[in-house]
């Protein structure tokens, strides 16, 4: 059974660290959620460890310099840890190619910081690296139905470095890489994932956590926080942790009231339909 708690401080006093979603538990996309940036800020000063978990596909200091713009204070967080990273640290130590074909906006171009690879067309690449869609304002996964094709034909890897399947930015909901990477496998390719729910992002953290906390933390004493069932509930549990479900997220019409708490008599059945069993639920992160 989920339990609906009122606040992060019911359970805090239990971990040593919290490993955090972004978008639709900090922030909205646009801009951070006061509430969330106050939880965070006061479970730092009672001396837990703050990881913010994203599938950003872009490295730390990128995503660092997008919450400023947003306003988001650096008091409220110890340490951030990305898909972008981990999708690094696997372009480093993997065997896919030197020659990649970059699918995804230019503000992920910090993807390509540090390490020698060349990008190049589509025809002549070893892989594809799958960060997002070119213009996700208006474009679907269905535009990149030609791309699928070719890319099957030659075999070729997607390296997917978000794997979230869509995001809320303000009121407006996009895809995110992970529906391309989904789109792609369909049609028989293979697609690789580094971000939640898959394991190299939580190892990465826990790595950081330890560096940070100058000890090694058990992963019972480390607290999951999110709003995705597919990837932040799933990646928790998958990987040892417990998990804190935030349902104002993306599941906000199905799960609250009018007055912003969420509806027990519909929480347990949409939890039970995405195959989601979190110890903990809270409407939002406070």
């Amino acid at each position: 059974m989920t339990k609906i708690i009122d606040s992060l401080a019911d359970i805090s006093g239990d971990y040593d660290a919290v490993l955090c979603d972004l978008w639709g538990v900090y922030h909205d996309g646009i801009r951070p959620h006061d509430a969330a940036v106050a939880a965070l800020r006061g479970y730092r000063e009672r001396g837990g460890i703050v990881t913010l978990l994203t599938n950003a596909p872009r490295p730390d200091f990128s995503v660092a310099r997008q919450l400023g713009r947003m306003g988001a204070p650096d008091d409220a967080h110890d340490l951030i840890v990305t898909s972008g990273d981990a999708t690094i640290a696997a372009l480093r130590d993997g065997n896919f190619g030197a020659r990649v074909y970059h699918i995804g906006p230019e503000r992920d171009d910090d993807l390509f910081q540090g390490f020698d690879i060349e990008r190049t067309s589509l025809d002549n690449a070893d892989f594809i690296l799958c960060s997002g869609l070119f213009d996700d304002g208006v474009e679907t996964p269905e535009d990149y139905t030609t791309t699928y094709e070719v890319a099957r034909e030659r075999g070729l890897v997607m390296v997917c470095a978000n794997p979230d399947v869509v995001v809320d930015r303000g009121e407006r909901r996009i895809w995110c890489g992970g529906a391309l990477a989904e789109a792609y496998a369909k049609t028989g390719g293979d697609a690789r994932y580094f971000g939640k729910p898959h394991r190299p992002i939580y190892d990465l953290a826990m790595e950081k956590i330890a560096a940070q906390a100058g000890r090694r933390i058990d992963r019972t004493r480390i607290l999951a926080i999110g709003d995705g069932p597919a990837t932040d509930v799933k990646g928790a549990l998958d990987n040892g942790f417990d998990c804190l479900f935030i349902a104002g997220g993306l599941a906000a019409e199905h799960l609250l009231d009018a007055s912003g708490a969420i509806r027990a008599d519909a929480l347990g059945p949409w939890l039970s339909i995405h195959d989601a069993a979190p110890q903990n639920a809270l409407a939002f992160l406070r």
